[in-house]
């Protein structure tokens, strides 16, 4: 068991939190509002943590990032969370965009691509398809041989940052009689001749970081652009998601923080009967189980991270049970702290509305929590 896996954070995740968390609060939140009500790019955060090298702050140092470990990200994503969960996805989606390059490419392949997401160039993942959503081996996207080169022709769905990245890991069917076993991951940049997006979804939460089909017709590229070797994208696919749902706890970690710190300040606010309404029992209830269960999830959160970053045997399990956990929570958590508000919590002068919104998504993104309890179930650690 090392320190990290204790009840004490080593201190320069503490200095570190204490930076993300002024940066958030002063350069974040006071646009967060307006990201969500004009459903627009959060634009500020984005300048905000490149200029602080932490929107892509996994990315080594010999890459020219910070080289952050998986439990650093973390921190870095639910303190961003904390005040705007559309800015939190900056950061967690170049993780997720860029994983796949980071297992399974090559020496010359991440020095082509790495430093310039390091840079600001933005990372998506275009896995999911209109039909092949928690099902992900049953995508139609193809990729073909054309002498030297591949032609993809197809489209995915829900890809988060869509259009405003400039490179794409494409997971693609290269071989339909193979299954699982035919598919390959390539690399597109959104420049390549071929390459559209859709409109923007209407969403529910997550106003701020657009999501759009991306299609692909006739896209052409070297062969230099695929990743690890052919059949073996599915493979790679899901082991990405197995780091990666890491940091969707964490979003939720933040979005629950968020919201439990809104609704007790509120509850020494607010007085009605003569008092504060904190004075009742029935609301010390309700923040007492919220701040318990919070820091529930962020125990579980972070023993994922650091079995992550040392791959450990049980990350599959622990990858799942904290993205399940952390995200019911903040979903619970979020109810709970528009009730503790009542009727103000139910508009937007106060962030507790957009927070249940975005909670939603945490449960439905990078595999439903129905999927990663049958993950659990299957990856069941021994004792």
């Amino acid at each position: 068991m090392t320190t990290n896996d204790l009840y004490a954070l080593p201190l320069e995740y503490n200095d570190l939190r204490a930076s993300v968390r002024a940066l958030a609060e002063n350069e974040i939140a006071p646009h967060a509002g307006a990201v969500d009500e004009d459903h627009r790019f959060p634009q500020e955060a984005a300048d905000a943590l490149l200029k602080a090298g932490l929107s892509a702050a996994h990315v080594p140092t010999e890459f020219g990032g910070e080289g952050a470990d998986a439990l650093a990200v973390v921190i870095i994503i639910e303190e961003v969370a904390r005040v705007c969960a559309s800015s939190s996805l900056i950061p967690a989606v170049n993780k997720l965009g860029s994983l796949p390059l980071m297992l399974g490419g090559s020496k010359e392949q991440k020095e082509r691509w790495l430093p310039q997401l390091a840079k600001g160039s933005g990372f998506s993942y275009c896995l999911s398809e209109s039909e092949a959503g928690s099902d992900a081996s049953a995508l139609k996207t193809k990729a073909e041989r054309s002498g030297d080169n591949w032609v993809i022709n197809g489209s995915k769905k829900w890809i988060s940052n869509a259009g405003v990245s400039e490179f794409y890991t494409v997971i693609a069917q290269t071989d339909p009689s193979k299954g699982s076993k035919g598919i390959t991951a390539f690399i597109v940049e959104k420049s390549d001749a071929g390459v559209s997006f859709g409109a923007p979804e209407k969403k529910m939460g997550f106003r701020g970081s657009p999501t759009r089909e991306v299609y692909f017709d006739d896209v052409t590229i070297g062969d230099d652009r695929r990743i690890s070797e052919v059949g073996a994208g599915f493979a790679l696919a899901m082991d990405t998601l197995d780091h990666t749902r890491i940091t969707i706890a964490a979003q939720a970690l933040g979005i629950a923080q968020g919201a439990l710190d809104v609704a007790a300040k509120y509850s020494h606010e607010r007085k009605q009967f003569g008092k504060e309404i904190f004075d009742f029992q029935g609301v010390q209830f309700m923040l007492a189980d919220m701040a318990m269960n919070i820091e529930a999830a962020r125990q579980l959160t972070y023993a994922a991270a650091t079995r992550s970053e040392r791959g450990d045997k049980d990350l599959k399990f622990f990858s799942a049970a904290s993205k399940t956990f952390a995200s019911d929570v903040a979903m619970k958590v979020t109810q709970d702290a528009v009730q503790v508000l009542g009727g103000y919590g139910y508009v937007s002068d106060y962030p507790v509305e957009r927070m249940m919104r975005d909670a939603k998504l945490t449960q439905i993104y990078e595999g439903t929590n129905q999927i990663q309890r049958i993950v659990m179930a299957r990856n069941l650690p021994a004792n």
